[in-house]
């Protein structure tokens, strides 16, 4: 069927062609360290801003519902649904389901193949299954919870819909968040795909329109991510992360089904935000002493270490053991910094694959969950786990992984004395809000080495040696 004229997506097609054109003809931009010369992919930050100023809403909106908006290739996804971006050292799939990641395929130190992230095996199961637990999508319009399901802009008084706690609070957007709905595929390359979503007005109580846009990239054993977001019409909170569930060992370690062998070392994370027994923020923001339950900044500590200390009952909200808690990154005390130079501001390691990923972020908190809420009803994909051992059930068991959540300080804005607004709150006229990130995978020989030893000679606690 021909596009008439008066069809919005021919609109939306010149002014795309028209964007592209500017952005190519336009100076090189600068290049991050990770970075090659010879990387065709760009950012949509431009594109974003000229479709936001230039499309009518309503177009823009139909055109989001009529079809996917193609770019500078025609994104066509595999007989699974999903979309595959690679580089060397680096294999990863994406579906337009939450802009989800589904599968993130790593090699360790044997050169061994591991799927690291959690997900299905197909597309279609995503919105089957309404029970899963945010598997690698965007959550939104405003990431993480918001106390009493409200919020006040400028002395007005806004309620969202609750989702948590019998009606108490909001839990990533709502019922209806970013990461339960389908995103269109704007451009898809062999190394780059870049999502967008149209978040109307009052969807979920939040107010004004948000045009929002995803692009992940890969280069050598990095991916990098890029989350923007502009409001159009009112002001409204804004807070993306990608909603990532990390098992190093791909659920192939024989030792052991958990994640709780994994290393985390947060080195900028020395304090945390307080929060109250259903992990709703309390204004208070605490210490992680050296020594204690969340010190994960004086030294890197596998996940599992303190679990039988007394005081990691709770931590993680009531009759909770484990992690649920959001760590602030303090950078600033040393002056100005770039965010891609200064430093991870966390790293996740497995001394069973040896893989370990290196996570920079511009963001000022991160969110470390343990997967306490895991019961075995979740299955493994079929890239994931073992095959030939009754033992091991193909499902995340408890504490089977670990969620890395790079984002702002949560529920900021019910806190207005953090002084959080020009991160939390965009209207129109304040730009974007943006979110960066880039996971560089390496494969660390010498943990490996240390935990072969300590199943050797029997002093590893987190798994036991399997029997042949």
């Amino acid at each position: 069927m021909q596009w008439g004229y008066g069809d919005p997506r021919v609109f939306i097609s010149l002014c795309l062609a028209a964007s592209l054109a500017l952005l190519l003809l336009s100076s090189n931009p600068v290049l991050s360290p990770w970075q090659s010369t010879a990387d065709t992919s760009f950012t949509m930050r431009g594109l974003s801003v000229s479709l936001a100023a230039l499309l009518p809403a309503t177009a823009l909106a139909q055109a989001q519902i009529s079809g996917p908006i193609y770019g500078n290739s025609t994104p066509v996804a595999d007989a699974d649904g999903k979309f595959t971006i690679t580089a060397e050292g680096i294999r990863a799939q994406f579906i337009p389901y939450g802009a989800s990641i589904s599968n993130l395929f790593i090699n360790d130190t044997q050169g061994i193949e591991r799927d690291i992230v959690l997900g299905f095996d197909n597309a279609s199961y995503y919105s089957i299954d309404k029970q899963h637990p945010h598997l690698g999508g965007i959550p939104g319009r405003y990431a993480n919870r918001i106390k009493n399901s409200s919020f006040e802009i400028d002395g007005e008084t806004f309620n969202v819909v609750p989702n948590e706690n019998g009606g108490l609070n909001t839990l990533h957007g709502g019922t209806n968040g970013w990461d339960w709905r389908n995103w269109t595929v704007v451009t898809h390359t062999p190394n780059s795909i870049t999502f967008s979503l149209i978040d109307p007005d009052g969807e979920q109580g939040f107010p004004g329109q948000v045009i929002a846009y995803a692009t992940y990239t890969v280069t050598p054993y990095r991916w990098h991510m890029r989350m923007s977001a502009t409001s159009t019409q009112r002001k409204t909170p804004i807070m993306m992360t990608s909603h990532t569930y990390w098992n190093l060992d791909g659920f192939q370690n024989p030792n052991t089904p958990t994640a709780l062998n994994h290393t985390l070392y947060l080195p900028y994370s020395g304090q945390r935000i307080g929060v109250d027994g259903i992990l709703i923020p309390d204004g208070t923001i605490l210490p992680n002493l050296p020594g204690s339950v969340n010190d994960f900044w004086s030294a890197p500590k596998q996940i599992g270490t303190d679990f039988a200390s007394p005081k990691a009952f709770g931590n993680c909200g009531t009759n909770c053991t484990g992690y649920d808690n959001a760590y602030l990154v303090n950078r600033a005390q040393d002056g100005p910094y770039d965010w891609r130079v200064k430093g991870p501001v966390a790293t996740l390691a497995s001394p069973f694959t040896g893989i370990q990923v290196d996570v920079y972020s511009d963001q000022d908190a991160y969110q470390v969950y343990s997967c306490g809420g895991q019961n075995g009803s979740l299955a493994l994909k079929k890239t994931q786990g073992f095959f030939d051992d009754a033992s091991r059930p193909r499902a995340v068991q408890k504490y089977g992984c670990i969620v890395m959540e790079v984002e702002d300080w949560i529920d900021a804005i019910n806190q207005p004395e953090w002084q959080r607004s020009k991160k939390n709150i965009f209207g129109p006229g304040d730009g974007e809000y943006v979110l960066e990130s880039v996971h560089h995978f390496k494969v660390n020989q010498t943990l490996v080495d240390e935990y072969n030893n300590a199943i050797g000679n029997g002093t590893q606690g987190y798994g036991r040696r399997r029997r042949n």
